[in-house]
């Protein structure tokens, strides 16, 4: 049966296009119906060697990392979700906590609607008062930098919840299928480089599900931007949830058509560390598990994250949403027991039965 959005009132009549759209993205990636379908991450074509005599204590293994100055006790980022205001106040509460207290960091959804003056969109300091030390990232798309004088939205991104970067995300494929999208990117590469040259802290550029190729991100790492998040196809398709919002069948047809499209995440990585070996690399996109994490670690990313995975228990509570995460975290542990590495160092270097990509 096909979908139909609901297209919901305010008190003050027909809710404004954006704040409406940012809630149906949450609504239909629950649904689970937008995950690629050809596509896959990679991660699966891949194999550690397992170690049957770790010589090991896994209780010892060390899976923590500096990260913005600060201390991750394991290589985890809890990705962007939400910018929208029926769901974002809840969702970013409870990622905070959820996040201070396993010690992992926090990248927040758009701050598009709050940075535009549309109230705060359960984006504020509470959010750092939750969270305590960890790293937290602000966010806000490219496309808005044609309108927006960008060094000054990226501090306002910045202060609005005392964050340590900020991230600029790159979306042209779900910008070009989407009804109403920002079609014109022309420029935006330059404007990229003005923030990352005025901004007081580090800028970090990532895709949202269509992969980063290693020449973009060399280009990117050439003006200045230290970290960069492949977010690679095979998890949530942007063009897929685009097709469900879609208000014709044949803007639907359109953005469906793309829902395989991009670089797969494992794939990604792998190019990304290649080109930028001096980068900090974070690995999102399709990311399942801690064995998929530990992955992603060996082929070369620093930090991975996870997005839709987590977000069913984000939308339950910060207890499920920490129970969730406990088991990333250790399926993670358990991979570096099972190759014999200690660290994460040592994993960066586990044997692999194949390594196809």
């Amino acid at each position: 049966m096909e979908r139909r959005v609901t297209r919901k009132a305010d008190s003050e009549g027909a809710v404004p296009e954006i704040l409406r759209r940012k809630s149906e993205h949450v609504d239909i990636v629950l649904e689970g119906r937008v995950a690629a379908r050809q596509i896959t991450t990679g991660f699966e074509r891949i194999r550690f060697s397992h170690n049957a005599l770790p010589e090991l204590d896994l209780d010892a293994v060390d899976l923590s990392l500096p990260f913005l100055g600060r201390r991750l006790k394991a290589p985890l980022l809890i990705s962007s979700m939400t910018g929208g205001p029926l769901h974002a106040h809840r969702i970013n509460a409870t990622i905070a906590e959820a996040a201070g207290r396993l010690g992992i960091g926090f990248a927040v959804g758009s701050q598009r609607i709050a940075l535009e003056g549309r109230g705060d969109a359960g984006f504020s300091r509470q959010l750092r008062q939750l969270a305590g030390s960890i790293p937290i990232l602000a966010n806000f798309g490219a496309a808005q930098l044609r309108g927006w004088d960008g060094a000054a939205m990226a501090e306002r991104a910045i202060d609005m919840i005392d964050a340590d970067a900020v991230i600029i995300h790159l979306n042209p494929l779900q910008e070009g299928v989407q009804s109403g999208g920002d079609r014109d990117w022309s420029g935006l590469f330059r404007r990229i480089e003005t923030v990352v040259r005025a901004c007081p802290k580090p800028v970090v550029v990532k895709e949202v599900g269509s992969g980063l190729s290693d020449d973009v991100a060399r280009r990117l790492f050439d003006i200045g931007v230290a970290i960069l998040d492949v977010a690679g196809a095979g998890g949530t398709s942007w063009a897929a949830v685009e097709a469900e919002r879609a208000p014709t069948a044949k803007a639907r047809a359109v953005a469906e058509s793309f829902r395989d499209w991009g670089i797969p995440t494992a794939r990604a990585v792998t190019g990304v560390r290649r080109a930028c070996p001096d980068a900090t690399v974070i690995a999102s996109g399709g990311i399942r598990d801690g064995i998929d994490a530990a992955k992603a670690i060996r082929l070369g990313a620093d930090i991975v994250g996870q997005a839709a995975g987590a977000l069913p228990a984000a939308i339950q509570s910060a207890d499920a949403l920490v129970e969730h995460l406990e088991i990333l975290v250790e399926q993670l542990r358990i991979v570096c027991f099972c190759t014999g590495s200690k660290d994460l160092q040592a994993l960066r270097h586990a044997r692999l039965i194949e390594m196809p990509l």
